[in-house]
């Protein structure tokens, strides 16, 4: 396990130095700089605005110079939001993202799961035909839609829930919803797949022809093997609920990263999104690498040196 362990963090290190680079490339290449649509300041203004941040340097030189503050940690100054730095701006947010997404993972697996496991369980059954509908129609339909029409039925029509805000805990159900529902239709589709392969095998019949029961086989037997694909996906899953909540933080105005993040682009904040991009790739990189860990444990093929 250790040497799986090693293998996977020598992995990530230069997955991580790839996407700040590119990030740092690609952000330069765009139109346009912070201050070039302010029209309070002058040309003058703007020179000495560009002198004091250093953007006025070569693109090398600051590559060079954002590097070595990165690797103490410092991710800058926000060019936007006077007298703060990144490193605060998502001290701030990211918990709220944070709790967004956990609420949204939760709400996946206590949907998925089940379903799949039922699903499986009945197959080519009404119900199996039913959960798979739905699921096809959870990743059929992205965010923006969604989100609407559950506060057009949830918030407008029958004035159940808050149709945004952050302020109390119904306004956290329909953007978790929201977020959630993709997730779960995945989590179902892999429970089912995972649960098929595993039921016809020969162990599972052996511990059935012992007079085990339908439920201690299923608990004890098939479950744990059975979610290794789900294990596998919680990684990218989690990631992509945590980080991936741009167009959901919008749409609820949640006060979060990704609701961050898009203002930070409009604004062209250099340093605010490539603070954040880097962030979000820590987060993937440590989500995927915990991950990892899981299946090693569940599976020791898994921890075989020809995989790492």
């Amino acid at each position: 396990m250790k040497r799986f362990l090693l293998g996977r963090i020598a992995q990530t290190v230069p997955v991580l130095w790839a996407t700040v680079t590119i990030a740092f490339v690609l952000i330069r290449l765009a139109p346009g700089g912070p201050f070039t649509d302010e029209r309070n300041y002058t040309a003058e203004s703007i020179q000495r605005l560009n002198a004091h941040y250093g953007l006025d340097d070569p693109v090398p030189v600051q590559y060079v110079r954002y590097l070595g503050r990165l690797l103490h940690g410092d991710l800058g100054p926000s060019f936007k939001y006077a007298n703060r730095t990144v490193n605060e701006i998502i001290a701030d947010t990211f918990p709220v993202s944070l709790q967004l997404g956990a609420l949204a993972l939760l709400f996946a697996l206590a949907m998925g799961i089940p379903a799949g496991i039922v699903a499986a369980l009945k197959p080519h059954s009404a119900w199996d035909n039913a959960v798979m509908t739905l699921a096809l129609l959870g990743i059929s339909m992205p965010s923006f839609v969604l989100g609407p029409l559950l506060v057009m039925f949830f918030s407008l029509r029958l004035g159940w829930l808050p149709a945004s805000g952050w302020e109390s805990w119904p306004d956290r159900v329909l953007p978790a919803l929201t977020l959630g529902a993709v997730y779960a239709a995945y989590i179902a589709r892999m429970s089912r797949a995972g649960m098929l392969e595993i039921l016809p095998m020969d162990f599972v019949r052996t511990a059935r022809a012992k007079g085990l029961g339908a439920a201690a086989v299923i608990v004890r037997h098939v479950l744990k093997p059975g979610m290794i694909p789900v294990v596998s996906f919680l990684g990218p899953a989690t990631a992509g609920l945590v980080t991936g909540s741009f167009v959901v933080e919008t749409l609820f105005h949640v006060p979060g990263m990704g609701s961050m993040f898009v203002v930070g682009a409009f604004n062209r904040d250099y340093s605010l999104v490539l603070g954040m991009v880097v962030f979000y790739s820590a987060v993937i990189s440590i989500f995927n690498l915990g991950v990892d860990v899981a299946l090693g444990a569940m599976d020791p093929r898994m921890r075989s040196h020809r995989r790492i």
